[in-house]
């Protein structure tokens, strides 16, 4: 990687995943075990305890992951909880990506308010929906176009500006990272979608409306 790439190179996104275990208690948390990632597990008042499996794999994190047990009981407390933590860390961290694993039905307006506010946020049921997983776990390349989309977000700035520096930068994503050919794939389907033009061996990302 040139000097250039590297100077230029921005970090990748932090992503949130806030975890309903009242509701849900998900597999592959050794999936989030990478730099980007913090992980919020929200207990309910009246959970007496988690399973040892699940606690073991989370611990495993370190200080990336906690767990934050809701005060009081009731209907939708605790997606009430995690609700309030999403826009006090959105408020600090506007450029982050939120993402809550819960099968609950109630999140969907709250969701579409975050994009309103261009804060990027979905809900998953499955660890395995978040598309950083579903990257790594994927052998096709949309899934890796996704993940490489969310990580960017909309800005126009702050990017590689050459195609050297962004394949670099596209391969450094992924845990062993990826063929040459794939990367240039990747920033094909990129330009397709509009958020950047190559001209030559520069790169230039578009902002998104």
């Amino acid at each position: 990687m040139t000097e250039d790439a590297v100077a230029r190179r921005p970090p990748v996104r932090t992503n949130y995943v806030l975890i309903d275990y009242e509701n849900l208690q998900p597999e592959l948390l050794e999936a989030l075990d990478l730099e980007h990632f913090r992980v919020m597990v929200f207990i309910g008042a009246n959970q007496p305890k988690v399973s040892i499996d699940f606690a073991s794999r989370l611990q495993r994190l370190g200080t990336r992951a906690e767990y934050v047990r809701i005060s009081g009981s009731g209907r939708n407390a605790l997606d009430f909880h995690i609700a309030f933590y999403i826009g006090e860390l959105a408020a600090k961290n506007p450029d982050s990506f939120f993402h809550i694993i819960s099968g609950d039905t109630g999140f969907a307006p709250l969701i579409q308010h975050l994009k309103d506010r261009k804060i990027l946020a979905r809900q998953c049921k499955d660890i395995s929906d978040i598309p950083h997983v579903k990257a790594v776990n994927s052998k096709t390349l949309a899934a890796k176009v996704a993940f490489v989309k969310d990580s960017l977000g909309h800005k126009a700035n702050g990017h590689p500006v050459t195609l050297k520096g962004l394949s670099s930068f596209i391969a450094g994503m992924f845990p062993g990272g990826l063929d040459v050919d794939v990367c240039a794939s990747v920033i094909q389907a990129l330009a397709a979608d509009g958020l950047l033009t190559v001209e030559g061996t520069k790169v230039r990302f578009l902002a998104s409306s």
